[in-house]
């Protein structure tokens, strides 16, 4: 971005003006002639319909200017925004879009400030009582480029208060009158591109919210803003979200001002750790990580997915351990952990294809009419991929995991599988040295980057009716003993009913807990998910009246010692596969009888 024509564009827009600039030779150029770049006819058209959209969206809306003082009431109480008075709603351009019942948040940007984009906050009321908020940006959420409030930012401005909702920037700026903006992503993301508009800031204080995940996001986005620059205001029963506060009545001029700085020395007291020892203690279950929705077995014994963890995953060659992961990345993704994907053994698009089936939860094959729809929908996940294939250098694999991070504000990486990864290391080496060299990378990049790292590795060859152990991991014990989680899974290779594949968590560092739970695979949708726990049959068999009572009786004393083992307690994701095996093996008994 120039600052002083506020014209922005992307390296190769650069690269052409500059090239410009040579051919033609002169010492400067216009800002029209980035603006006069013409995009692919396609691009062109999609921004094209956006801005339409946005047009449309923008001129239906109402100001609350507008709007009844009865309806103004009801839409502040719909949106828990009772202490934010009209006059701030006016001042930062908010609407209301009467036919989705949606807060309207404007995007001022470019040289003449107009209008680039909107976000719709939404509220919606489930079966059990609770107020769902849901937002939707136009354009899509990779083109929404926004910084809420910027258009009220002065030149001479030193001082700006970071959020990560708009309502919290109104909260903060009519409460202490300081410059507040907030981030489009929320906590999830400081997009790169937003950079330039932060540089005028000495200072700048990082309020994202009131609970554990915005805390580590504060300290991750104090990185890349300058340490020294930064403040973070440690969440707390005193110090929720700005929008919270000011609806306790708190003094938000008193929580600014109680900040801690960002930069810290390497060595640190109890003192100063304090807080932090408390805030884990206080959010037990926002500390365990974030929760599965497919896998609630994997929650009971891990408790949650945490940053800066190493996991290593194995299993028998075949069993679907890319399949099995996948899904679980993708369970994860789907609620806005930003992953990325190094697939050293599959392609990019047989990968993004098994995960767009375990996404939509069908073949697609088959229904190719809803592709696009899906596709749509996938692609709006913050999911990216690796371009290597085939053997890669550690060292260049780093470096592209290290620039995500940076860029995308990656959380979590996979990488499978490791065994790829040796074959461009010194040869002269022992291949064991070689691995350990690996594995002690990757759990200081994990450390470092306060990122997740998955990494599958092969086991060794085993018997095919021995069940693999911690020792079965390829390589020699560093695997095990560097990791976080080590997770199995095992597959009863002359076994083909149900209960033929399980998961074992053989370590878990976080609490200790280990165990092993059952695993079905869904063929139609390549999903895993635990078996629904066996229901009496024996309502369904077909029974002849010719038949004595005691054979009533071995029917339903059969059907009982067939029910899968009591400890599996699990609530299964709403898939089809329990019900389809259940149905499966109620057939073959109709055969049987």
């Amino acid at each position: 971005m120039c600052k002083e024509t506020l014209v922005e564009g992307s390296w190769e827009d650069l690269q052409d003006c500059i090239e410009v600039m040579l051919n033609e030779g002169q010492t400067s150029i216009s800002p029209n002639v980035l603006l006069g770049f013409p995009e692919s006819l396609e691009e062109q058209e999609e921004i094209e319909m956006e801005m339409k959209e946005v047009q449309r969206i923008w001129s239906s809306s109402v100001p609350f200017s507008d709007l009844l003082e009865e309806e103004v009431q009801l839409v502040k109480v719909m949106f828990q925004i009772g202490k934010l008075t009209n006059a701030t709603l006016k001042k930062f351009g908010v609407r209301f879009f009467k036919p989705t019942k949606s807060l309207v948040f404007p995007w001022f940007s470019g040289r003449d400030s107009g209008l680039r984009g909107v976000k719709l906050l939404s509220a919606a009321v489930k079966d059990d009582g609770r107020v769902v908020y849901t937002e939707a940006t136009v354009p899509k959420v990779s083109s929404y480029r926004n910084l809420f409030g910027l258009p009220l930012i002065g030149r001479k401005d030193g001082e700006v208060v970071l959020t990560g909702r708009e309502v919290d920037s109104m909260a903060v700026s009519q409460a202490t009158g300081l410059p507040s903006l907030a981030l489009p992503r929320g906590v999830s993301s400081l997009p790169p591109i937003l950079l330039p508009y932060l540089e005028q800031f000495k200072k700048v204080t990082l309020w994202l919210g009131g609970d554990m995940r915005s805390w580590e996001a504060s300290k991750i986005f104090s990185r890349k803003l300058g340490l020294k620059r930064c403040s973070l205001i440690r969440p707390g029963e005193f110090q929720p979200c700005p929008s919270e506060a000011l609806a306790q009545g708190r003094n938000l001029v008193r929580i600014i001002k109680a900040s801690i700085p960002a930069a810290h020395k390497s060595i640190v007291s109890f003192k100063q750790l304090r807080e932090d020892v408390y805030g884990e203690l206080a959010n037990v279950e926002q500390v365990a990580g974030i929760q599965w929705s497919r896998f609630l077995e994997l929650n009971r014994i891990l408790k949650g997915h945490r940053k800066g963890e190493l996991t290593v995953f194995t299993g028998p060659t075949g069993s679907g351990k890319t399949t099995f992961i996948s899904e679980c990345a993708l369970d994860l993704c789907m609620q806005g952990v930003n992953t990325l994907w190094g697939s050293f053994e599959i392609n990019n698009v047989r990968l993004a294809k098994i995960m767009l089936t375990q996404f939509a939860m069908q073949r697609l094959e088959e229904n190719l009419d809803q592709y696009d729809m899906w596709a749509d929908k996938f692609e709006d996940l913050p999911l990216y991929f690796m371009t290597f294939h085939g053997q890669q250098n550690i060292k260049t694999v780093l470096e592209t995991m290290q620039h995500a991070v940076y860029l995308y504000d990656i959380s979590h990486v996979i990488i499978d599988n490791l065994q790829f990864m040796m074959g461009q290391e010194n040869l002269s080496l022992d291949k064991f040295a070689v691995q350990d060299h690996i594995i002690g990378a990757f759990r200081k990049f994990a450390t470092i980057s306060c990122c997740h790292v998955t990494l599958i590795i092969h086991p060794r060859k085993e018997e095919d009716d021995k069940e693999l152990q911690t020792a079965s991991i390829f390589g020699t014990a560093k695997a095990s003993q560097e990791a976080d989680n080590v997770l199995i899974l095992q597959e009863k290779k002359l076994v083909t009913c149900p209960g033929r594949r399980s998961l074992q968590v053989a370590k878990n560092r976080f609490d200790g807990d280990v165990g092993i739970f059952p695993l079905e695979f869904n063929k139609a949708s390549l999903t895993f998910s635990a078996p629904v726990k066996g229901k009496q049959k024996i309502r369904k068999v077909m029974v002849d009246k010719n038949n004595s009572t005691e054979e009533i009786e071995e029917i339903e004393l059969k059907e009982t010692s067939e029910k899968p083992v009591k400890s599996a307690k699990v609530k299964t994701s709403k898939t089809v596969k329990g019900s389809a095996a259940g149905k499966g093996s109620t057939d073959g008994e109709r055969k049987n009888q």
